[in-house]
């Protein structure tokens, strides 16, 4: 089967022959119908956060099972179903306690001895985060699947594994607004735009969207901002202060991933305010916050994958696209081949697209 191989951090994707192993006894191995193109594969490719290679890219996927291993019982030939990566054991403290996206030891590798699950040209090859999107065919844990309605489309359904997730996610589980809230998103892409429909679901009052892309905030009005703020056009934090009559927002999401992107979330607050960082800033990166500003009980807080527990909010979010309240068509800005997947992701570090998914036939 073909799929894009990262071969170097940084460096470009080459789309390669892989041969593909049967499933173990919790693994399915899925016919790949479309993938999405995420800032973190882009991290992969520029270095940001590198991968060991050789390993296939991509991590949020739909398809329909060709093959289960024998101890899978969740899915079966012929279902339909999206990945996530929040792989979870099932077993641990935070599993156990209702918080699977933190599972740190999911147990759902093949150990050193197996045969791998992907080869290319007779040597292992890896798949990031443990799905490997970016293919024809996916051999992934049974633990990384969730089992959608086929009446969703897989090209929609493809995008909920990260973007949705994460966005809706750190909104409704994260930072739990609450109707009548006043919010703030900075950045307007795949994740950022999520975040503006999880608040415009969650019955926030006002929804302030902040980009430097023009097409990007009007992007955002369809999906519930009730305010815009061309952050290229001035100081944001300012105009979002005037704004809103508190003198600030009750919540405030970074979708962004820079020092100075987290710092405004933070200053964007008002009193008893949160801020919830959602983007992924390179190792080593530090925030500097008026310390003053936390005896108003203001606060700062990360969200790994929307704090999800993403096989109860995946199905829930199929459902409410179907009944059309939760927008993914406009969501998706190109669909792509696989050998156009490097210009998918110049056109994404370029700040173009929304989020682009890979089709497959």
């Amino acid at each position: 089967m073909r799929a894009a191989v990262l071969h170097a951090s940084p460096g470009p994707l080459a789309v390669e022959e892989l041969t593909v192993d049967a499933p173990g006894p919790h693994e399915v191995l899925v016919r790949t119908a479309a993938a999405g193109l995420c800032h973190s594969d882009l991290h992969a490719i520029d270095g940001k956060l590198p991968p060991a290679t050789p390993t296939v890219l991509g991590h949020e996927a739909a398809g329909v099972v060709a093959e289960v291993g024998s101890d899978v019982t969740y899915v079966a030939p012929g279902d339909h179903v999206a990945t996530c990566l929040s792989v979870f054991c099932g077993q641990c403290d935070f599993c156990l306690s209702g918080r699977p996206a933190m599972c740190e030891s999911p147990g759902t590798e093949r150990t050193a001895g197996d045969r791998p699950r992907l080869e290319l040209g007779g040597s292992p090859c890896g798949a990031f985060a443990g799905i490997g999107g970016l293919a024809e065919e996916l051999l992934v844990h049974e633990r990384a699947l969730v089992k959608i309605l086929p009446e969703m489309p897989l090209d929609r359904a493809a995008v909920l594994g990260c973007a949705v997730t994460t966005g809706i996610g750190a909104v409704h589980h994260t930072a739990r607004v609450e109707p009548g809230d006043t919010v703030a998103v900075i950045g307007c892409g795949g994740v950022g735009l999520n975040c503006v429909q999880g608040a415009r679901l969650a019955g926030a009052s006002r929804i302030v969207a902040v980009d430097t892309r023009a097409s990007k905030l009007e992007l955002a009005r369809r999906f519930g901002a009730t305010d815009v703020v061309d952050a290229s056009a001035g100081d944001p934090v300012k105009e979002v202060r005037r704004l809103l009559p508190g003198g600030g927002v009750e919540h405030a999401f970074e979708a962004i991933g820079t020092k100075d992107t987290a710092e405004q979330a933070f200053k964007m607050l008002r009193r008893g305010g949160t801020a919830t960082l959602i983007g992924i800033m390179a190792p080593g990166t530090t925030i500097e916050l008026d310390g003053f500003s936390f005896l108003a009980e203001r606060k700062v807080q990360g969200s790994n994958m929307g704090s999800n527990r993403f096989r109860q909010d995946m199905t829930r979010y199929v459902d409410l696209y179907l009944q059309g309240r939760l927008h993914l068509d406009e969501l998706i800005s190109d669909r792509l081949g696989l050998d156009e997947v490097n210009d998918g992701f110049a056109r994404l570090g370029e700040g173009a697209v929304a989020r682009a998914v890979v089709v497959f036939d």
